[in-house]
């Protein structure tokens, strides 16, 4: 693992040494390793909650019955026969 030493003001510090106590974490590392994992699943939410308004935005609904996605998977199997006899 690596280090990334980070300056904070003694209120934040007194802050996160708070957390740490009172969160159950053993050290602040391991409580700032959660915050930037909770972040990251955050915008993780968000850019998939922007995809899905985009595909909410982009037409016409079709219905995605089971016969839809055996026409795509047949359409992929065949796509990619083509590319390998090539």
């Amino acid at each position: 693992m690596t280090s990334l030493n980070v300056s904070l003001p003694k209120a934040l510090k007194d802050y996160v040494e708070g957390q740490v106590s009172e969160g159950g974490f053993s050290t602040p590392s391991e409580y700032v390793r959660a915050l930037i994992r909770e972040d990251q699943k955050r915008r993780a939410q968000e850019k998939l909650q922007a995809l899905l308004v985009e595909g909410l935005k982009s037409g016409e609904p079709i219905e995605a019955a089971p016969s839809y996605w055996a026409a795509k998977r047949r359409g992929l199997a065949t796509g990619q026969r083509k590319k390998r006899a090539r």
